[in-house]
């Protein structure tokens, strides 16, 4: 089947991928078990941070699931997993303070969240739009289907473009978290490294994820450039 050429683009990716998960589950696993020195829980660093940022109208809430933990700029929210929430470990507080990263990004006008915020209706449409759109093609066949690929393909070029803005976007998140957490006493000098592994385990699921997209990106081109 034409969609099974350049099957092998998918490895690099894939075990990128199963590296990242696995690596933020070990290291997320091992701090999570680590308590702070300082004693606060997740959703008191959060708030600290952003009532020193004057963000005092941010709600900090509890939420179900693992690792759902996520700042809403729609609803200029920070929602917190129940584990990070309530944990006082060097993980609740790294992930937290991450969320509020957000926050602070969203308060100063970040150019690339700004980007990010803009480009989610168009993404969310275009994650289901391009295999839709590839599959029709597929159905009517001939050459009808590498005009609709050139279609998918300009479609996937959007979740790539996406992908590449969260890049910085989470990154520089991160920096604004450790520099918050250490300027506010809420993490002293010898938990530095553990908080960084932390963050860079769950930035590095970001780098997967885009490179998985750059090379399904690559598998289309090359399937469409084969038929020109």
């Amino acid at each position: 089947m034409i969609l099974g050429n350049y099957w092998w683009l998918f490895i690099p990716g894939l075990l990128l991928g199963l590296y990242a998960q696995f690596k933020l589950m070990a290291v997320y696993g091992k701090y999570v078990k680590v308590g702070l020195q300082s004693g606060v829980s997740g959703a008191q660093a959060a708030r600290e941070i952003l009532d020193q940022a004057g963000l005092s109208n941010v709600p900090v809430e509890e939420i179900g699931g693992h690792l759902t933990d996520h700042y809403d700029p729609m609803k200029k929210a920070l929602f917190l997993s129940s584990e990070n929430y309530q944990g006082k470990s060097i993980a609740a507080v790294g992930v937290a303070a991450h969320e509020a990263g957000h926050a602070l990004q969203h308060q100063a006008a970040y150019a690339p969240l700004n980007w990010r915020m803009m480009m989610v209706p168009i993404t969310n449409f275009a994650s289901y739009a391009w295999m839709g759109i590839l599959l029709l093609g597929m159905i009517l066949g001939g050459g009808l289907f590498y005009k609709f690929i050139w279609v998918a393909i300009g479609i996937f070029a959007v979740i790539t473009l996406f992908q590449l803005i969260t890049l910085p976007v989470e990154f520089d998140a991160s920096r604004r978290a450790k520099e918050q957490l250490f300027r506010l006493g809420l993490v002293h000098s010898d938990e530095g490294v553990a908080v960084a592994k932390v963050l860079n385990a769950a930035a590095l699921t970001y780098v997967a994820a885009l490179v998985t997209a750059v090379l399904q990106l690559i598998r289309l081109l090359m399937l469409a450039r084969s038929r020109d």
